[in-house]
């Protein structure tokens, strides 16, 4: 006789909002979301290399465009964990597809996949170009707090191992601020995105819906959280090679994490 139970479901209420039922999960999903998402990469690789490398390539630009600007390198570097949701669309599209035993799509589908839910997306792209831009005005502040007048002048010279334990102080502020703000974020886009393109929803309830999911399980989300950072920090390390594979990856276990997570409709 199986063992298996269902996972418990909560019904979050919030006013004049019709949200749905969250799942409390356990600490080794995010590594079942790993294996689901690694097996739907397989499935479409052509699709998910190519945008895998196309977003690589658009981090590695970002990254080397500012090199000589320790701040903005920092900040699009860094800030590339914020848009990195908004960017995934395309592999929730291909997940989705997949879920459904449809056939793959051609290149350009996944690209116009916001048109399900146009102006809640955009509303949630503007969201994440302020967060941007706030954290970008952060990253100049604490650079001219801690570093001014410390002859850095590229980010090579901030990564160096010397100016690190030289400069602890700014090293411990940036990872402060850095992490509130990428914890603010990762509870509002790590179900609401996936849960626009799925769903006909507003932007609103996208955005308390995912919240509601981190804060119900806040332990596991913690831990997916440190997975993602963790894996997208070995791909900026590669000079963003490693980027490719594991940008879509990450793509699309987050898709299984919206479906599990999310009671389904």
């Amino acid at each position: 006789m199986s063992t298996h139970t269902e996972p418990a479901v909560f019904h979050p209420q919030a006013a004049r909002m019709n949200l749905p039922g969250i799942r409390k999960v356990t600490f080794d999903q995010p590594l079942h979301w790993l294996r689901d998402g690694a097996r739907d990469m397989v499935k479409a690789w052509p699709l998910s290399l190519f945008y895998g490398i196309v977003f690589a390539l658009l981090g590695y630009g970002l990254a080397h465009g500012a090199w000589g600007k320790p701040h903005l390198a920092m900040a699009l570097t860094s800030g590339f964990l914020f848009v990195a949701p908004l960017l995934a669309t395309v592999f929730y599209c291909v997940s989705h597809r997949l879920e459904h035993h449809h056939k793959l799509p051609n290149l350009w589908v996944p690209l116009i996949s916001w048109r399900a839910n146009p102006a809640s997306l955009g509303l949630f792209a503007l969201m994440l170009v302020f967060v941007l831009s706030v954290w970008e005005r952060i990253s100049a502040i604490l650079v001219g707090l801690f570093l001014s007048g410390s002859g850095i002048s590229s980010l090579a010279d901030l990564l160096s191992i010397s100016a690190v334990q030289q400069h602890t102080d700014f090293v411990l502020a940036y990872l402060a601020f850095g992490g509130v703000l990428a914890l603010m974020v990762f509870s509002l886009s790590v179900v609401s995105l996936p849960m626009l393109l799925h769903r006909k929803v507003d932007f609103a309830t996208a955005l308390v819906t995912s919240f509601m999911a981190t804060r119900l399980n806040f332990i596991v989300m913690l831990w997916w959280g440190v997975l993602i950072a963790g894996l997208i920090a070995v791909g900026m390390a590669t000079d963003f090679i490693a980027m490719a594979v594991i940008f879509p990856w990450l793509g699309h276990a987050s898709w299984h994490a919206y479906r599990e997570l999310v009671e389904r409709e």
